[in-house]
């Protein structure tokens, strides 16, 4: 029995770009709604969000169903913060607030199985379908299929940028721009020079490097996204399509006679 293989990194390997969307609400039939309607991602927030590892695991399910990836972005803590939802079988981990190259190393060497790092082995969560994979086939197919994500969402960084984009075990490089804004002391206004010009040279090292180059954006500013070298975009989020969707009701509302 095999690992179940990841959308995202086919797409990707196949030359071409993914979509995801990120999740505020921990209701695993949110997360099935956003499969279903063909993301090749939903991204889950242990970060801001206090979702529990139960509702995680259960939107997770809810996401497989339809062969959609889950991204989770963990909270900075112990090294079970970013191997829980890989056992969960969050297809992916984002480390949020990356700070430095040796951070990055101590990432890796949590979240990769050998030769490249020592992540913890056990094999007896859904990721490993609870023992049915064999144990070196779960190594083998977890370090192949699954994905670590490092958020580039500070200045400080950048300084280290080439060798962090460089290191094997690290396959995504996402860059953040609220807070990058906020890091070079110009908050939310990301059309500062230095939010774009960072945000290009992320793109151009990640993939230089033949990482997963990856950013969040909009309809309106995914074809520039791709065209500077992102092929991972998030667009959109549940929150604010609920209020969007509930606020055109009340419009309607307003208009009856």
């Amino acid at each position: 029995m095999n690992m179940r293989t990841s959308r995202v990194l086919r797409k990707i390997r196949n030359g071409e770009v993914a979509f995801c969307t990120k999740l505020n609400l921990s209701e695993p039939r949110v997360a099935e709604i956003a499969a279903m309607s063909g993301f090749d991602c939903i991204w889950l927030d242990n970060e801001h969000v206090p979702t529990d590892y139960y509702a995680l695991e259960n939107m997770i399910r809810a996401a497989k169903i339809y062969d959609c990836d889950v991204m989770t972005r963990v909270c900075r803590g112990g090294y079970s913060d970013l191997i829980r939802p890989l056992e969960a079988d969050s297809t992916g981990i984002m480390v949020p607030h990356l700070m430095s190259l040796a951070q990055a190393k101590e990432v890796v060497y949590y979240t990769k199985f050998h030769p490249i790092g020592r992540r913890p082995l056990d094999g007896g969560n859904a990721d490993g379908k609870f023992c049915l994979v064999d144990g070196m086939d779960y190594i083998k197919e977890a370090n192949r299929e699954r994905f670590t994500c490092v958020q580039i969402e500070d200045p400080e960084p950048m300084e280290e940028l080439e060798e962090i984009c460089a290191l094997p075990g690290i396959d995504m490089i996402f860059f953040g721009p609220a807070d990058f804004s906020q890091g070079i002391g110009n908050p939310c206004d990301f059309d500062d020079e230095r939010v774009l010009d960072a945000r290009k040279l992320v793109a151009k090292t990640a993939r230089k490097h033949n990482k997963i180059a990856a950013t969040t954006g909009g309809l309106g500013n995914a074809s520039q996204l791709m065209d500077e070298g992102f092929n991972f975009i998030s667009i959109g989020a549940d929150v604010v399509s609920l209020f969007t969707y509930y606020a055109d009701i009340i419009e309607g509302i307003g208009k009856l006679k």
